[in-house]
């Protein structure tokens, strides 16, 4: 039941991300370019390539991020960031990320 619920919520929140604002978007992104648009980045702990998200499917992003909020996936700066973070707030982001090329 919860993961049909998950699908639910992540089908809801992808299907409404085309009527978001991409300047908005940018303005909640700050936070988020200062690892991910540095191009090779490094994280430290634990050590892994820092993804540029410039371009990348805003479905993809919208579905990272209710996945670092809901602890499935495990990165302790990734979670902070995203627990914070509103429905709406993703779906900016994300369409944000999306518009860059």
């Amino acid at each position: 039941m919860k993961a049909i619920l998950k699908s639910l919520i992540l089908l809801i929140l992808t299907s409404s991300h085309i009527h978001a604002d991409e300047y908005t978007g940018k303005e909640k992104s700050e936070t988020c370019v200062g690892c991910h648009a540095i191009e090779g980045y490094n994280n430290t702990y634990p050590t892994y390539k820092v993804p540029k998200l410039g371009g990348q499917h805003a479905d993809y992003i919208i579905s990272a991020l209710k996945s670092y909020q809901n602890g499935d996936r495990n990165h302790q700066t990734m979670h902070a960031n995203a627990s914070g973070l509103s429905d709406q707030d993703i779906i900016d982001i994300a369409n944000y990320f999306e518009s860059i090329k």
